[in-house]
């Protein structure tokens, strides 16, 4: 009896559409542009706990694990952090032109419900996603309101003041999110220039 290919758990292993080499062959960065991190800079330690993550999803929602899926979630543990879903279509058409934004939308909601992937919303009214961190990787962001650039950082600090203040109110944290919004370093020289000229 043939394999059904729609039917194959993702793998880092296996070759992607278009001839692609494996995730596991894929170089890591650490940085992206402008200071964005990428998924694939934390993705190597976690990668197969997110696949059985979103495997174990499917299986209970009876989705099966198309190629285009795997090609969605594979771009997408490729991509720079904070990808909208505009953004990651265009990355999936590079490779497959077939590829619809509604098929981009489910299979990014699946990951974010199972708990693999983050919906964020900052200042630009877009829906961006990012790859979940766990307790030990959690990370705050600075948004840039002139380029929407975002910065992550970890700080310890505000970590432990987030305790502190859930503890004196009678919270148990489940999960928080702290943004800054400001303007970062290089459209402060650009502000500079222009109220020189």
């Amino acid at each position: 009896m043939p394999k059904d290919s729609r039917r194959r758990p993702f793998s880092k292993n296996e070759p992607r559409a278009t001839g692609q080499k494996p995730l596991a062959a894929l170089p890591l960065r650490a940085m992206g542009t402008k200071g964005i991190a990428t998924h694939a800079a934390v993705i190597d330690n976690d990668v197969e706990r997110y696949r059985a993550l979103l495997q174990a999803h499917m299986v209970k929602k009876g989705l099966r694990a198309t190629d285009q899926r795997r090609l969605i979630v594979d771009t997408f543990f490729e991509a720079p952090n904070h990808i909208s879903i505009e953004e990651l279509l265009a990355k999936v058409r590079a490779q497959d032109p077939r590829v619809g934004y509604a098929t981009v939308y489910r299979t990014l909601k699946l990951l974010a419900e199972c708990g693999v992937a983050f919906e964020r919303k900052f200042s630009d009214g877009l829906t961006r996603y990012e790859l979940a961190d766990g307790d030990a990787h959690h990370h705050d962001h600075l948004i840039c309101v002139e380029c929407a650039t975002i910065v992550e950082f970890e700080e310890d600090r505000i970590e432990e003041l987030q305790e502190e203040i859930a503890t004196r109110h009678g919270f148990l944290l489940r999960s928080h999110k702290h943004e800054m919004y400001g303007v970062c370093p290089a459209c402060q020289v650009k502000m500079r220039g222009r109220l020189r000229a």
